[in-house]
């Protein structure tokens, strides 16, 4: 008997997840520093790392518009020589001529979130190239985000819980998985449409050569 033939591909998942993962991220990436080098605060995002900081793109807090730094406080401001921290390491170092009160620049927050919701309009893209079937969308956006939900917990090392945050999730999985899955619909329909005429029209020929044959037959 002939085997069952199964679509389950754990190579082709996993590339999928990684790729979707990658793209995502690099979109981000490219998005990210030169937005915020034009429309942020410099002191304050200097404190933090600067631009292309990998914090601007895995802390949640970035976008939320909270603290990651810190550092001793001194005669009100913050003390030139402690420098910045974000993820566990050491990312600015400030100087007495460039003071910095602490304060976060909210502009920062959504300069992110604008870039965030850039990358899923280009998810969309790499949904409908990659992944292809209207059934799978939703798994893999639906993935896309719980990966990076993860990924942020863990590099700032606490569960995000800004509401505008998860605002910004929901509107950008939703974003995806709808317009995804509707031209990934209308790609299938077209395609079955053009497959339609051309089999009916090799039946219709077929049909004509057996009949062709019938008077030969007969004789």
């Amino acid at each position: 008997m002939p085997r069952a033939v199964s679509n389950w591909d754990p190579v082709l998942l996993v590339s999928q997840i990684v790729s979707m993962q990658s793209l995502h991220y690099l979109t981000l990436s490219v998005c990210i520093p030169p937005l915020l080098s034009l429309f942020a605060e410099p002191t304050s995002l200097n404190h933090e790392g600067g631009p292309a900081n990998v914090g601007m793109v895995m802390d949640w807090r970035e976008m939320a518009g909270r603290p990651t730094v810190r550092g001793m406080q001194g005669e009100e401001r913050w003390s030139a020589y402690t420098g910045a921290w974000s993820g566990g390491r050491k990312v600015g170092f400030g100087w007495r001529g460039d003071p910095w009160d602490g304060r976060v620049d909210p502009m920062r927050g959504w300069v992110i979130a604008f870039c965030w919701m850039v990358a899923c309009s280009a998810d969309i893209y790499y949904l409908y190239t990659l992944i292809r079937r209207p059934r799978l969308i939703l798994d893999f956006a639906l993935t896309l985000v719980f990966n990076h939900l993860v990924l942020t917990t863990y590099y700032s090392a606490s569960i995000p819980t800004s509401l505008f945050f998860w605002v910004v999730m929901i509107a950008g999985s939703a974003l995806m998985i709808i317009v995804a899955e509707q031209l990934c619909v209308k790609r299938e329909m077209a395609e079955g449409l053009q497959v339609g005429p051309v089999a009916e029209a090799a039946d219709a020929e077929a049909e004509e050569m057996e009949m062709g044959l019938l008077p030969r037959n007969s004789g």
